[in-house]
Parts: structure tokens; sequence; C-alpha cells
């Protein structure tokens, strides 16, 4: 019976702080997750309104990109005929 008591005060004053100090670790990452998530949903819904003409500048992009190939190969072929052949 004295081996039980023991056992209860060794539970009661080493064990159970040892369990609410992990405890309380956990809730405080609990909680700095939980800001952060709200700051990114708040923030994330600040950025849809800015990456709306995405499509619309990609489009401009490609053209353009189209276009500088269409004057790269053009500028090479004219090179090439410069050039002579090895």
């Amino acid at each position: 019976m004295v081996l039980w008591w023991i056992g209860n005060a060794l539970l009661l004053f080493v064990v159970l702080p040892v369990v609410i100090a992990l405890l309380n670790r956990v809730l405080a990452a609990v909680e700095r997750i939980r800001a952060a998530a709200d700051d990114l949903l708040v923030h994330g819904a600040e950025l849809v309104g800015e990456v709306e003409g995405v499509p619309e500048l990609l489009a401009t992009t490609d053209a353009t990109v189209g276009q500088i190939a269409v004057g790269a190969t053009r500028y090479a072929g004219s090179v090439a005929t410069l050039l002579p052949a090895k």
C-alpha cells in the first residue's frame, strides 16, 4: 500500500507537471500556427486582386517572345550566309 502512495505522489509531483509543460508548448505552437494561417488568409485575399491580370500579361509576353523568335531566326539566317562554311 505504501508503494501505491509513492507511485501516486510521483505521478502527481513529477509526471503531471511534465505533461502540463509539454502540453503548454504544443498549445503555444498551435496558437502561432493559427496566427500565421490567419495572416495568410488575409494577405492571400489581397493577393487575388493583384493576379487577376496575369493571363493578359502572359498573352502579351507570348506574342513578344514570338516576335523575338522570328527576328532572331531571321538574324541567324543572315549571319549564316555571311560566314564562310567550314
